[in-house]
C-alpha cells in the first residue's frame, strides 16, 4: 500500500477520534450564546399518567420507590408495578393507585415489561413515565414533566440526581453523570436538537411509545438507545427537564461496576450505527435535530476515546509536532468542558474529591471492555445496596 495512501489513513484515525475532544466545549460555547427560557408552567392539562416500574428477581427497593411516587404533588396517575420473575407475597399496598402486576412468564425484558404493563392498564393513560426500581421521585417530578408536554413535546427526559455518594465508585458514577446530562441533556437539547435518553426518568405520550417500539422485540440492554433512535428519526426532539428529578442509586462496588457498565457498553457497539442513519438523514433534510444527534450517537463511550486519544498524542511525539500541539489543544478543551460540567452542576464535595480517583475507575472500565462483548449474558439486574427514603435525601 502506498505511504500516501498510509498516511492518510492514519490522519483519518486522528480526526474520527479527536473530534470528540473538542466538541462538547463548542456546543457549550454555541448554548451560552443561544440557550432558551425553559417553559413556564400553563397547568392547561393534567395529563393522565401511567407510572410504570420495573422490577426483575428484586423486590427489596420498591417499598421506598412507591412510597416516593405516592408522595407526588401531582394526583392524575397510576401506578404499575411490574415485577417480573419476582416474588410478589410482600408487595402488599394499601392504595389504589398502586397496581401490581406478575407475568405469568419470565420477560427478562425492559420493554416486554413495559407493554405488559401498558396491556393491563386500568384506564387509557396521555403519558407513561418509566422508573427504575431502585429510583425515588421528587415531589414535583411530574408537574415539571407537565410543563414540556404543555409547550407541545411529546417526550421529556428528566435528570437522574445520586441518590448514594457512600463511595468512590458511587462519586464518580455521578460525575460521569453529571457530564453527560449537562452535554447530552442540557446543551444538546437547547441548541436545538435532542436530549439523549437515560433509561429512566422519561416520560412519553403513550401513543409515541407504543408507535415507536410495539412492533419490535428489544433484548438485553439498551431499549433507551433503539427508542431515541425511533422517536428522531421521526422527526419529534426530546426535551430535557433538570427539574424533572429522579434518584438514581450510582454503582458502589467494583463488580456492580463492571457488570452494568459492560452491557452498557455492548449497547454502544451494537447501537452506534444508528448514528451514521441520523447524520445522513440530518443533512438530506436540512435538519439540525436529526444531524446533531447522530453525531453524539456516534460518539464513543468516554474512557475509549480518552485512552485512544491518549494513544494517537503520544504517537505524535515522535510523528508530528503539529498533531501534538492539536492533541493537545484537544485534550485542554477537553478537560475545560469537564470542568464547566462540574462547575455548572455545584456538586456535593465528595464528587470533587472522588475526581483524584479517576485512574483507577478508569481501570476497571478497560476491565469491563473486555468482557462487553458477552454483556448481554450477565444479569439483567443491577443490584442494589442503598435503601434510602425521600426524606432522608432532603435533609
Amino acid at each position: 500500500m502506498p505511504l500516501k495512501i498510509l498516511y492518510g489513513i492514519w490522519i483519518l484515525l486522528q480526526w474520527t477520534i479527536g473530534y470528540n475532544l473538542g466538541v462538547p466545549f463548542v456546543l457549550f460555547l454555541v448554548w451560552a450564546v443561544i440557550r432558551k427560557v425553559r417553559p413556564a408552567a400553563k397547568n392547561t392539562e393534567q395529563y393522565d399518567y401511567a407510572i410504570i416500574v420495573t422490577a426483575y428477581e428484586q423486590t427489596g427497593s420498591l417499598h421506598a420507590v412507591v412510597d416516593s411516587l405516592l408522595q407526588l404533588s401531582y394526583t392524575n396517575y397510576i401506578i404499575y408495578i411490574v415485577a417480573d420473575k419476582c416474588d410478589v407475597s410482600g408487595l402488599k399496598f394499601n392504595d389504589p393507585r398502586v397496581v401490581v402486576l406478575r407475568p405469568p412468564e419470565t420477560l427478562a425484558s425492559n420493554t416486554r415489561s413495559h407493554f405488559y404493563a401498558i396491556r393491563n392498564f386500568i384506564r387509557p393513560h396521555d403519558v407513561l413515565t418509566i422508573i427504575d426500581s431502585d429510583n425515588l421521585a421528587d415531589p414535583a417530578y411530574l408537574n415539571e414533566l407537565n410543563r414540556y408536554f404543555d409547550a407541545g413535546f411529546s417526550a421529556v427526559q428528566g435528570i437522574r440526581m445520586a441518590k448514594n455518594l457512600d463511595t468512590t465508585f458511587a462519586c464518580l458514577d455521578a460525575s460521569r453523570d453529571i457530564y453527560y446530562h449537562f452535554y447530552d441533556g442540557d446543551v444538546l437539547f437547547n441548541i436545538g436538537s435532542s436530549a439523549t435518553l437515560a433509561g429512566s426518568g422519561m416520560a412519553f405520550k403513550t401513543s409515541l411509545y407504543r408507535e415507536c417500539l410495539e412492533h419490535l422485540d428489544i433484548t438485553g440492554a439498551g431499549f433507551d438507545k433503539v427508542l431515541q433512535m425511533e422517536i428522531v428519526s421521526r422527526g419529534y426532539r426530546i426535551a430535557f427537564n433538570e427539574r424533572a428529578i429522579v434518584y438514581d442509586e450510582k454503582t458502589t462496588k467494583s463488580d456492580q461496576l463492571v457488570k452494568q457498565r459492560a452491557r452498557w457498553i455492548n449497547t454502544w457497539f451494537r447501537y452506534f450505527k444508528f448514528g451514521f442513519t441520523l447524520v445522513g438523514a440530518g443533512i438530506k433534510k436540512f435538519d439540525l435535530n436529526r444531524f446533531l444527534f447522530g453525531v453524539i450517537l456516534l460518539r464513543p463511550p468516554l474512557f475509549i476515546f480518552l485512552i485512544l486519544s491518549m494513544f494517537f498524542m503520544a504517537i505524535s511525539i515522535w510523528v508530528s509536532k503539529l498533531a501534538l500541539i492539536l492533541w493537545l489543544a484537544g485534550f485542554a478543551c477537553f478537560i475545560g468542558g469537564f470542568i464547566i460540567a462540574i462547575v455548572h452542576a455545584h456538586p456535593d464535595k465528595r464528587i470533587v474529591r472522588s475526581l483524584l480517583s479517576i485512574p483507577v475507575f478508569v481501570f476497571y472500565q478497560v476491565l469491563l471492555l473486555m468482557r462487553s462483548r458477552n454483556a448481554n449474558k450477565l444479569s439483567v439486574a443491577t443490584n442494589h445496596f442503598s435503601d434510602k427514603t425521600i426524606n432522608e435525601l432532603k435533609k
